[in-house]
């Protein structure tokens, strides 16, 4: 029986997408018009909801609240009608700058991610099972077509190969994320013995953005420049992000084990397909 994987063309579904074929995708484009025509849902076996407008500088609070929270609740009811279990794409982005696990989020994006997590903590008993999973920030090949939105780890690499300069905000040394690598998040969401819940998926680790800057740039050769901090990302901003939920026997790549396996050769292959 297949897997019904929403964002199936996306930076994170792809994978999914990848390793479960055949499977039933979804994409922005006609995600409400699959919902109001598919009728093999008893063929279904689980929802990977990957699917989003994940741009966390987008301001269209309505095109965000119509994909990002109306679709992930409808969907969500189809399956509890059905029985399926559900996994979805919660993000850190919900905790702000806060650090007890209470949720400050900071943008427009944030808000419609924490709008879908408290409709399933207050429905999560209607589930066969379902599981949330609030991504740090994840890297990989194959988020070129992100464009401003990829991951640091990826931007900076691309800037050292391309221009020998890797451009980094000013005070990069006091932002701090937890950065987990894209095929560790595909084994931990389709491996994992937990219960329904909302659970953090990051690394455990923090590494300053400029400390990523310079592990891509002792690998690549390449120089560190730094920018001015833009003033829209002001008050907006998180500085430290660490996941708090601890996978067992679960030993996540380090970014400098990727960094010292990634060639030229697979950038520019990840570039040609994306």
């Amino acid at each position: 029986m297949p897997k019904l994987i929403t964002g199936c063309n996306g930076f994170i579904g792809k994978k999914f997408a990848e390793k479960h074929k055949p499977f039933i995708g979804v994409e922005d484009y006609n995600a409400w018009a699959m919902l109001e025509n598919f009728h093999g849902w008893e063929d279904i076996d689980e929802i990977i909801h990957m699917g989003a407008i994940s741009s966390t500088t987008c301001t269209d609070e309505e095109r965000l609240n119509c994909f990002n929270v109306e679709f992930s609740i409808r969907l969500f009811e189809i399956a509890i009608e059905h029985g399926i279990p559900v996994k979805y794409a919660s993000s850190a982005s919900v905790y702000g700058n806060k650090h007890d696990g209470s949720m400050d989020p900071l943008n427009l994006y944030a808000k419609s991610k924490v709008a879908v997590d408290l409709w399933v903590s207050e429905n999560i008993d209607r589930f066969e099972l379902i599981q949330g999973f609030r991504f740090f920030n994840v890297y990989g090949l194959g988020e070129e077509h992100k464009g401003n939105q990829r991951s640091p780890v990826s931007k900076f690499a691309e800037q050292a190969v391309e221009k020998g300069v890797i451009e980094i905000f000013e005070g990069s040394e006091k932002m701090f994320r937890d950065f987990i690598w894209v095929d560790d998040i595909v084994d931990i969401v389709d491996n994992n013995g937990e219960e329904s819940g909302i659970y953090d998926l990051g690394s455990g680790r923090c590494y300053s953005f400029r400390q990523v800057a310079e592990i891509i740039a002792k690998k690549f050769g390449a120089e560190i420049k730094e920018i001015p901090f833009p003033e829209h990302l002001k008050d907006k901003y998180q500085y430290n992000t660490v996941a708090n939920f601890k996978w067992e026997n679960k030993e996540f790549i380090s970014i400098e084990t990727y960094i010292s396996h990634l060639s030229l050769l697979d950038m520019n292959q990840s570039q040609s397909v994306s």
